[in-house]
């Protein structure tokens, strides 16, 4: 970080922009500040998922992803940069096959919920899901790094795989979708 905030207001923004990380000003509304507030907006949900009681392998996990986020928050801020290797997401898919492993097939849709840590996982895999629609979108009018848009792909899939091992650790087991339940 070439510059230490020591000011945290500059009104800089007041009229609707915002700095990049190359010294670029853009519109607050523009694709790339969605999709690097949507990638943030992830993390954060990470950080109050890392509030909860969690195995500590489950806990390592969401660390290094928070940091990975962080990787690719900076690729967003700054036009050209490439911070996350093609060597990320297929972490995230060793991941899956590890936590999935101990998992039954799925045979029924499942809904969000269980165990708090789980339910917050499924929400997580919400905004990751929106965080890649925003970097796709932005992808088709700017140049995005494929590792970016292939890590958001399989982070959404581990939160998923996560969720459903949570709550199984936890003996919740999955909330199972009840079709016409309320009929």
């Amino acid at each position: 970080m070439g510059h230490r905030l020591s000011k945290i207001y500059t009104r800089t923004g007041d009229a609707g922009t915002t700095g990049l990380g190359d010294g670029s000003r853009t519109a607050k509304d523009s694709a790339r500040i969605a999709a690097l507030g949507d990638v943030d907006e992830a993390n954060s949900l990470l950080g109050v998922i890392l509030c909860e009681e969690l195995p500590a392998d489950v806990r390592e996990l969401f660390i290094g992803i928070q940091h990975d986020l962080f990787d690719l928050g900076g690729e967003l801020s700054i036009p050209g940069a490439v911070l996350l290797k093609a060597t990320q997401p297929a972490r995230l898919e060793a991941a899956i096959d590890r936590y999935n492993a101990d998992l039954g097939p799925l045979k029924e849709f499942i809904l969000p919920g269980g165990a708090r840590a789980a339910a917050l996982t499924h929400l997580a895999r919400t905004v990751c899901r929106r965080a890649e629609r925003a970097v796709v979108t932005l992808a088709a009018v700017e140049p995005v790094s494929d590792a970016g848009r292939q890590y958001l792909n399989r982070l959404s899939d581990l939160l998923f795989v996560l969720g459903r091992w949570l709550n199984k650790a936890t003996g919740h087991g999955d909330v199972l979708w009840q079709k016409g339940r309320n009929a």
